[in-house]
C-alpha cells in the first residue's frame, strides 16, 4: 500500500506544526497553484533554521497537495504515478551493478511486461546507473551508490505508472529481486 507523506517529519523538521503549514499555505492560495509554485512558496517560508530547507520544501509540498486532495500517495505532479525502493547489499557500486546485470541479463521482461528497449548503464563519479523502458510504457531506473562499511545502496524507480495499484503490483516485483542480489 502505498502510504502518505508524514506531516509529523515535516513538522518535526521545520520547526512549524503541520496545521500552521496548511493555515499558511491556503493563505497563500496554493490549492490553486502547481507543484512547483507550491514547492516555491513552502521554500520561500522554510524557517532558515531548518536543516535541507530544499528537501523539507519538497517534502512540505507534497504532503500539502496530498493532505488537499491535489495529488494523492505516489502520483507524481504530472499526474503519472512511481514507486522507489531500496536495499543495502555487500560490495561496492561496480560489484552491485555486475550482479545486478548478471540477475537479469538474460531477461526479456519484467512482472510480465517485455522489455521496450535494451537496458542501458551510465555513471558518474558516485554513482552507477541501469534503465530500462518497458512495453506498457514505464520506466525502470536502478541507482547504485557505495555506502560505508564496504556496502552499496541499490534503488529502484518504476516511473510512469498509472495507477497506485500498479505501484502494489510492481513493489513486490522489485523487491522479490533485489533480494536475490
Amino acid at each position: 500500500m502505498v502510504k502518505s507523506s508524514s506531516t509529523a517529519a515535516v513538522a518535526a523538521a521545520t520547526g512549524r506544526s503541520w496545521e500552521d503549514w496548511v493555515e499558511l499555505l491556503d493563505r497563500e492560495g496554493a490549492r490553486e497553484l502547481k507543484h512547483t509554485a507550491i514547492a516555491r512558496l513552502t521554500l520561500q517560508h522554510m524557517p532558515e533554521s531548518a536543516e535541507q530547507r530544499e528537501w523539507w520544501a519538497q517534502s512540505a509540498a507534497v504532503a500539502y497537495e496530498q493532505h488537499t486532495g491535489l495529488r494523492v500517495p505516489g502520483q507524481s505532479c504530472d499526474g503519472d504515478f512511481q514507486l522507489s525502493t531500496s536495499k543495502t547489499v555487500a560490495g561496492d557500486k561496480d560489484a552491485a551493478l555486475e550482479a545486478w546485470m548478471a540477475l537479469v541479463g538474460a531477461r526479456e521482461e519484467f512482472g510480465g511486461v517485455e522489455i521496450e528497449a535494451a537496458p542501458s548503464t551510465s555513471s558518474t563519479e558516485k554513482l552507477r546507473y541501469w534503465r530500462v523502458p518497458l512495453a506498457d510504457g514505464t520506466r525502470v531506473a536502478l541507482n547504485f551508490s557505495d555506502k560505508t562499511g564496504g556496502k552499496c545502496t541499490v534503488g529502484v524507480v518504476h516511473s510512469k505508472l498509472d495507477s497506485a495499484e500498479a505501484i502494489d503490483y510492481w513493489r513486490p516485483v522489485w523487491k522479490e529481486l533485489l533480494g536475490q542480489l
